[in-house]
């Protein structure tokens, strides 16, 4: 499984050709998912980005984080695993 990548603080007009775009220099994206509110359709601001190799993946984030996107700083670092949540059902 390759190393997954959370990128925050993007810009709100960026989709994923944009962060694609942003680290294909550093190597093969396998995937890219920017977050996008289901009511609005509006990004929220953040994504994950898979690549196809770790070492480059890790080079990724050594140089993106802190970098100045339009006029934010990125937020880059490896994801933590996604925790389990409770069916939103189970509430109802």
């Amino acid at each position: 499984m390759s190393l997954r990548i959370y990128v925050g603080n993007l810009p709100y007009t960026f989709r994923d050709e944009q962060v694609t775009q942003l680290f294909a220099p550093y190597g093969e994206v396998s995937e890219v998912h920017v977050i996008i509110d289901r009511d609005t359709g509006q990004s929220k601001g953040f994504a994950f980005v898979d690549m196809a190799n770790d070492q480059a993946a890790r080079k990724a984030i050594a140089e993106l984080n802190g970098a100045q996107v339009g006029e934010r700083t990125l937020n880059v670092s490896e994801a933590r695993p996604r925790e389990e949540r409770p069916n939103r059902r189970d509430y109802r």
